[in-house]
């Protein structure tokens, strides 16, 4: 995948939605911090749907079109605070393609960085450990990797950007 597209990036929404909806309850049991309330999964699986409800019913073939839909269902969506940071983590990437019909490698890893720029200015007091801080790391990570690889697909990108999530996911508990 060295590119994505509009039917690519609603296909992709609609697999990360089903995914999210199938994994909402291990995501519940994650949650420790500030309180273990058990509600992150759920909040961030509601979330999504209503912002990839409207994204895939959106009649643009431009991917920053479908993200602007996608930005602005996530945010009217948002349930709890993981739910409006999981917005702004889009708004962010939103701003990212901003223009683009489609993206490549680089283009995606600059938007997963204004992804997590945004989040973070969108939380009053940010704290380390939260998904903050594994969007954050994930994000720089993948961007270095980019900019340090010729050619860079989109599939590459989102390798590292897995890989690298769930190691910082793993860091989470010591900060």
């Amino acid at each position: 995948m060295e590119m994505i597209n509009g039917k690519l990036l609603k296909d992709m929404l609609a697999s990360g939605a089903n995914n999210l909806s199938n994994k909402f309850t291990e995501i519940d049991a994650l949650n420790v911090f500030p309180v273990p309330d058990g509600d992150t999964g759920t909040n961030m699986s509601l979330t999504f749907n209503a912002g990839v409800k409207d994204a895939l019913a959106c009649t643009s073939d431009d991917v920053c079109d479908i993200a602007k839909v996608l930005s602005k269902g996530l945010l009217m969506g948002a349930r709890g605070n993981s739910g409006v940071i999981t917005s702004q983590i889009f708004r962010g990437l939103y701003q990212g393609v901003d223009g683009m019909k489609e993206i490549n490698g680089f283009q995606l890893a600059n938007a997963l960085v204004m992804g997590s720029r945004v989040a973070y200015k969108a939380v009053m007091r940010p704290v380390e450990g939260t998904i903050l801080t594994v969007v954050r790391e994930a994000a720089d990570y993948t961007y270095a990797y980019a900019t340090s690889t010729q050619d860079v697909t989109c599939l590459q990108v989102m390798e590292k950007m897995l890989e690298e999530a769930k190691e910082s996911l793993e860091r989470t508990p010591d900060l």
